[in-house]
C-alpha cells in the first residue's frame, strides 16, 4: 500500500505561478517604457523640425518683403537723367594707372587701375557696379592684341574706393600677368563699367607706357 502523495496548497501554487510570471511582467514593462521613450524622442524631433521650418518661412517672407520694397523704390526713380541726381554720365581712367614695383625689387608685379565715375555735375561719386578691365597691345597686329583681363564684382568694388584730399576714385590692384613682357610696348587699358542701379554701360580707355614711371 503506497503512501499518499502530499497535496500542494493553493497558496503554494499561486506563489509558484507568481514567481514564473514575474520575469515576463518585468520584461513587458521594459518594452513599453522603451517604446514610450522612442515616441517622445520622435515627437521632439518633429517639433524641432517644425520650429526650424517656421523660422525659415518667416525669414523668406521678410526677404520677399524687402525685395518688394526695393523694386518699388527702383521703379520710382526717374528715368530722365536730368531729373535723377544720382545718374552716372561717364567714367574716366586717371593717368596714374600703370604697373608698379610694390617692394622695390626692380620688378613691377602690380597693375593698378584708377578710374572715376562722373555724375551730371562732373563730380566723382561712389557708384556701384561691375567692372571689366582689359589690357591691350594695339600694336600687335600679328598676334593676340588682348593680353589679359580682370573682373570685379559690386561686393568687392565697394572696398576699393580711394579718397584723398584732392581726388576720389576707385583703385583696382591686380597681379601683373607673369607671362607677359609688359615693358615691350606701350599698352592700352580699357575699362567697362556696368552701373548696378540702371544697367547702363560706360567705357573708357587710356594708353600707358610701362617703361615710364607714373
Amino acid at each position: 500500500m503506497g503512501l499518499p502523495k502530499p497535496r500542494q496548497s493553493v497558496a503554494g501554487t499561486l506563489g509558484l505561478v507568481t514567481v514564473c510570471l514575474a520575469p515576463w511582467f518585468v520584461t513587458g514593462c521594459g518594452i513599453g517604457s522603451a517604446r514610450k521613450d522612442a515616441h517622445e524622442i520622435k515627437a521632439q524631433r518633429i517639433e524641432r523640425e517644425k520650429t526650424e521650418l517656421m523660422r525659415d518661412l518667416q525669414q523668406a517672407r521678410a526677404e520677399n518683403e524687402q525685395l518688394a520694397e526695393q523694386i518699388q523704390a527702383l521703379s520710382a526713380i526717374p528715368r530722365d537723367k536730368d531729373a535723377n541726381p544720382y545718374a552716372l554720365t561717364s567714367i574716366q581712367i586717371t593717368k596714374y594707372s600703370n604697373f608698379y614695383d610694390k617692394d622695390d625689387d626692380g620688378i613691377r608685379e602690380k597693375f593698378i587701375v584708377y578710374f572715376t565715375p562722373i555724375d551730371p555735375e562732373g563730380d566723382a561719386f561712389k557708384a556701384s557696379g561691375t567692372v571689366n578691365v582689359q589690357l591691350w597691345n594695339l600694336d600687335n597686329l600679328n598676334g593676340q592684341a588682348l593680353l589679359h583681363q580682370w573682373q570685379v564684382e559690386p561686393d568687392d568694388l565697394r572696398s576699393m574706393w580711394f579718397d584723398t584730399l584732392v581726388s576720389a576714385s576707385y583703385r583696382l590692384v591686380f597681379d601683373a600677368p607673369a607671362e607677359l613682357d609688359i615693358l615691350a610696348n606701350p599698352l592700352t587699358v580699357k575699362v567697362t563699367f556696368t552701373d548696378y542701379l540702371t544697367g547702363e554701360i560706360f567705357r573708357d580707355q587710356l594708353a600707358i607706357n610701362p617703361r615710364l614711371s607714373p
